[in-house]
């Protein structure tokens, strides 16, 4: 051995040893604990597929609208991920409503437009039994809230409103617009994109109409009618008729 090697006592590398040791334990628990939480995801989502397919299929485009929002203005894959199961998961509320409400074929009258609203607060009590995606609640909570504060259900308005929940409110309502229902035709994707313009800074957060125009038109580029999904598996058509 070289005189200058250095010789780390016995107890220091049995302590080192352990640390690591713990440290891989406890990053197998995490690991486990949020594949389970997906699972958990991934199985509402199926029920809330049973009950309304068109509002499953509308959850995983919002999910891919969002995504290339949140590519397009530089969040972390960490960051990604949150707002992929954000946006997943911003409509499950909608399994307490009633289908008499959810899958009603005409328009929805005042009283059971109510209803329908208290379907952000639901969503975000559902996903407070899942510790591990505390993180997102508020995010899902807040979807509908309105950049001019006139949105619900609590009313706030421009940066009180989380980033995540800015970015779903545009993504949301783009895929509703865009969407053919019992009681209309989607618009086409240009009149649609007008109207996010038309109500920049009072619905929505301009640099986020902004963003999600830029995004499109990439998008558009690559000619592709179908997206996956990091969390939910399989294809998903972009079209929403």
């Amino acid at each position: 051995m070289s005189k200058n090697a250095k010789v780390f006592p016995l107890n220091e590398v049995i302590n080192n040893v352990t640390l690591l040791h713990l440290s891989n334990k406890v990053e197998n628990l995490e690991r486990r604990h949020k594949q389970t939480c997906e699972m958990a995801v991934r199985s509402i989502l199926h029920a809330l597929d049973y009950k309304d397919h068109y509002t499953f299929g509308h959850s995983m485009r919002v999910a891919f609208y969002a995504l290339i929002i949140g590519k397009e203005i530089g969040l972390t894959n960490q960051e990604l991920y949150a707002l992929e199961l954000t946006a997943l998961c911003h409509d499950i509320g909608k399994i307490g409503i009633p289908d008499s409400i959810l899958l009603k074929p005409t328009r929805l009258d005042d009283r059971e437009l109510g209803i329908m609203k208290t379907h952000p607060v639901k969503s975000a009590e559902i996903l407070g039994d899942f510790t591990y995606f505390g993180h997102i609640v508020n995010f899902v909570k807040h979807h509908h809230e309105r950049y001019d504060g006139k949105g619900y259900p609590d009313g706030i308005s421009e940066d009180d409103i989380p980033l995540f929940s800015r970015i779903i409110l545009v993504t949301d309502t783009f895929d509703a617009m865009t969407s053919s229902r019992p009681y209309r035709k989607g618009l086409d994707t240009n009149i649609a994109f007008d109207e996010l313009v038309r109500f920049s800074g009072t619905q929505f957060d301009p640099l986020i109409v902004t963003n999600f125009l830029k995004a499109m038109a990439k998008e558009h580029m690559k000619q592709v009618g179908t997206f996956s999904l990091n969390i939910v598996n399989g294809r998903f058509k972009k079209d929403a008729a």
